[in-house]
Parts: structure tokens; C-alpha cells; sequence
């Protein structure tokens, strides 16, 4: 078993435009049933009406998909401002500890 097991670390996931590239496939997805739509009598002569069904299911599935990734886009902007707050908070405490005075001290 030890042929298989890797001998590097896995690298880091890519982060992009998660949420416009789920939207531009749902979009495309869209486009592709209606473009098919007209032709629907030809694909149902040759037992191919799944031709058609396939678009519209992957458009329906992109809804689901466009949920999910503002959902999780949203939860991952949220997570990194308490990360911000946190560290600004402790920043403050260290130069509070150590008895420097900030600008807004002396302003004050």
C-alpha cells in the first residue's frame, strides 16, 4: 500500500470568481435548452427528447449551485472579518499592554 500513498502535501485549493462562474454556467446551461427548444420535434422522431431535458436539468441544477456558492462566498467574507476584528482587537490590547499611545489617544 505504500506505492499508492503520496509523498508530498496536497497544494492549496485555487480560489477565483467562484460565484460569476457558477452563474455563467447556469446562463449557458439555460441558453443551450432554449437554443434546442425549437428542434424538439426532430430529437423526439429520433428517441432523443433527453437532448433537451439535459440543458434545462443542468440549468435547474445551477440554481442550486448559484444557493450555495453566495451562501458559502458569504460565510467565508464573514469568517475573515471576525478574523480581522479579532487580530485588530488583539493589536490593540498588545499596544494597550505595552502602554503606547495610538493616535486616537492623542486626539483624544
Amino acid at each position: 500500500m505504500e506505492k499508492w500513498t503520496p509523498k508530498h502535501e496536497a497544494p492549496e485549493p485555487l480560489e477565483g470568481p467562484v460565484v460569476s462562474t457558477v452563474v455563467g454556467g447556469t446562463i449557458l446551461w439555460f441558453v443551450l435548452f432554449l437554443a434546442q427548444l425549437p428542434f424538439y420535434g426532430w430529437f423526439a422522431d429520433r428517441g432523443h427528447t433527453w437532448w433537451v431535458w439535459t440543458p434545462l436539468a443542468g440549468a435547474g441544477l445551477g440554481l442550486i449551485g448559484i444557493w450555495y456558492v453566495r451562501g458559502r462566498d458569504a460565510a467565508l467574507k464573514r469568517h475573515a472579518a471576525q478574523a480581522e476584528a479579532k487580530d485588530a482587537a488583539g493589536a490593540e490590547a498588545a499596544d494597550g499592554a505595552l502602554g503606547t499611545s495610538t493616535r486616537a489617544d492623542r486626539t483624544a
